[in-house]
């Protein structure tokens, strides 16, 4: 005698966007484009938006209330169904609250896929707070999100693993609180133009152009409404190439897109990459491949790949790279959870290697779900 036994269910996958940093509403966009293209036939969605203040809430998952226009900016309202994530091993429910309701159960979550930008999210604090739930997740871990997040200790780390990188100095708060002037005067070995960026922040938010020492404390005063802790980097004569990297699969090493060049068009009038150009209007274009010589994307490459494995990174990352004028390649950059949108540089290099963006999606639960939690 047979028994009918019941199918079983699809993977629940959590989709938590939105957060407390200056990219909130690129957080949104990329969940929208995420919910847009993910399987429903394969996974069971839910998702989670945590708003400006930290309420984490039941979001709606229509992705056009959540797209980034030139007249919208999307937010997370902290007003609906507050959602409660356990913090025990055995427990892998999340539950909905509504005021005079009774606590309503979500269902048990198999993956959490954190679509947060900047600090509170893609800076390890998530990573930690799952970590102690047991509760896999898409991306790296807590301490290469972190590390990945903070300018200043990523360029430590690269040079610590032999990997180039350009020339720079750091502001921290208390070094300008001191002394602004000496601060400032730590900024003098560099040649300029310099770019003044927040330490921990992304999406080319309050990032500065700056041409003379003249103009070097209003560009850190506007990086400090972002961050208190500032970098400042020398300008490097070149492009500006980049790469995709994923996870490899079992004992395999990180695998590499073909590389990619963002070309800042004229018509935009952007002086260089800038949150404009790059979520709002076509003051952009990408290129993949990228036109360089062959030699030079196999070095893009493989430093990606270096600088993937130097952070003890997972999942996913792009790493930005310098080709300069005289033929060196210098690593920039790591970006632990990159813009994820469909028309974000991480997917359309994929896309270019061969990977659809919903493959890609894919592919990033499945190495989730694969992954042990706690120490690896």
């Amino acid at each position: 005698m047979t028994t009918d036994q019941p199918a079983p269910r699809r993977p629940r996958v959590a989709i938590v966007f939105g957060g407390r940093s200056s990219e909130h509403a690129v957080s949104c966009a990329t969940a929208a484009g995420v919910m847009g293209a993910i399987d429903r036939e394969a996974y069971d969605v839910i998702p989670v938006g945590i708003s400006r203040d930290g309420h984490w809430v039941l979001a709606d998952a229509d992705p056009e209330l959540l797209s980034l226009t030139p007249e919208r900016s999307p937010e997370v309202a902290g007003h609906g169904a507050g959602v409660v994530v356990p913090l025990a091993t055995t427990d892998r429910t999340l539950t909905a609250l509504e005021p005079q309701q009774v606590p309503r159960s979500l269902g048990e979550v198999d993956v959490v896929f954190p679509l947060l930008h900047g600090p509170f999210g893609e800076d390890g604090t998530i990573q930690g707070m799952l970590e102690l739930a047991d509760i896999r997740y898409v991306g790296s871990g807590v301490f290469a999100s972190a590390a990945g997040m903070d300018k200043h200790f990523m360029k430590v780390l690269f040079a610590g693993a032999g990997l180039p990188v350009g020339p720079y100095a750091v502001i921290t708060d208390a070094q300008w609180t001191r002394d602004r002037a000496a601060a400032l005067d730590a900024v003098s070995a560099l040649s300029f133009p310099v770019f003044v960026k927040p330490a921990r922040a992304g999406s080319s938010m309050g990032i500065s152009k700056v041409s003379t020492p003249q103009a070097l404390e209003a560009a850190v005063e506007l990086a400090r409404e972002h961050d208190p802790k500032v970098i400042v980097e020398q300008g490097i004569v070149g492009r500006e190439i980049e790469c995709a990297v994923l996870q490899g699969r079992g004992t395999d090493g990180p695998r590499v897109s073909l590389v990619g060049e963002i070309e800042v068009t004229a018509a935009g009038g952007h002086e260089f990459y800038d949150f404009e150009a790059k979520y709002l209007d076509d003051g952009a274009v990408l290129s993949c491949p990228a036109k360089v010589p062959d030699a030079v994307a196999a070095e893009v490459q493989r430093l990606a790949g270096a600088a993937f494995d130097a952070l003890g990174c997972e999942g996913l990352a792009r790493v930005d790279c310098f080709y300069t004028d005289d033929g060196r390649v210098l690593i920039n950059e790591i970006n632990t959870m990159p813009g994820f949108t469909p028309h974000s540089m991480y997917p359309q290099m994929w896309e270019a290697t061969g990977l659809s963006y919903r493959d890609l999606i894919d592919e990033l639960i499945q190495l989730a779900l694969t992954r042990p939690v706690g120490l690896r």
